[in-house]
């Protein structure tokens, strides 16, 4: 298939932090509006991955396709703005700021006001600021948050802060959303809610990339599987392919077939 075929294409990828090499031609192509896992051992490359996706690393080689544009080589806040967005493993959220103020940073990059008229306090910027607000709450409406918009987000718990660092994201509409581990640190019952989360902001028509450890939310929720081991590509297909691969069973899932299935 042609790259214009794909949401988005990741062509012979590579990148080496001195002779570390994190990423080593890793080819990937993802359709638009899937669940798309990434997952592998410890140190595999997956949140590089990540982080070249989204411009905070540039790749010694290859190519990044996204609607038939490159990517690679723009900067983080130009790959924002052409709706790519994501989380982190650790949360990164404005502890002292209220939770709507938290969600409302993710629209930054669609802010039109000049820095002038923004310490003049221009009546374009309160309606520029109401609109980010009714936006901000809109999406907190949505993940179930709305009731905890003016509390400040240190004082939430840990799964509802992972929840407002995907409002963050989800708040400016990406076309693609990148979760790196969103069900870290969660019990049972809050995995389970955060899958069914994911397939209601699938259902909105948005990709979805996601690495994560939980074996069993994988293999419920994704479309598409791909596992990177010391940052080759080992294996890509769908859940019950990547079940039965003798590669994956042996790096990653246990080296017994019979262990790996009941993951």
């Amino acid at each position: 298939m042609d790259r214009k075929d794909f949401l988005l294409k990741i062509s012979n990828l590579s990148l080496s932090f001195g002779g570390l090499r994190a990423l080593n031609g890793v080819d990937l192509s993802v359709g638009d509006g899937v669940i798309r896992a990434v997952i592998g051992p410890n140190g595999a490359g997956k949140t590089t991955l990540f982080n070249v996706l989204t411009g905070l690393y540039q790749p010694e080689a290859g190519r990044i396709d996204f609607m038939g544009e490159r990517l690679d080589g723009l900067k983080p806040f130009q790959i924002a703005g052409k709706g790519i967005l994501r989380t982190f493993q650790t949360i990164r959220l404005f502890g002292q700021m209220d939770v709507l103020e938290n969600v409302m940073v993710g629209l930054h990059t669609y802010r039109n006001v000049g820095l002038a008229r923004t310490l003049l306090g221009m009546p374009a910027l309160r309606r520029e600021e109401a609109a980010f607000r009714e936006r901000a709450a809109e999406v907190l409406s949505f993940l179930g948050l709305d009731k905890y918009s003016r509390e400040r987000a240190q004082n939430l718990p840990y799964g509802l802060q992972k929840r407002t660092e995907i409002a963050r994201a989800l708040v400016a509409s990406p076309r693609i959303l990148l979760l790196d581990e969103p069900a870290s640190g969660l019990n049972r019952t809050e995995t389970e809610d955060l899958l069914r989360l994911i397939l209601r902001i699938r259902d909105l028509g948005i990709t979805i990339i996601l690495i994560e450890h939980d074996m069993r939310m994988v293999m419920d929720l994704a479309d598409e599987i791909t596992v990177l081991n010391y940052g080759t590509v080992i294996a890509d297909g769908h859940p019950r392919q990547i079940q039965e691969d003798r590669n994956v069973i042996e790096a990653y899932l246990g080296r017994k077939k019979s262990s790996a299935a009941q993951h």
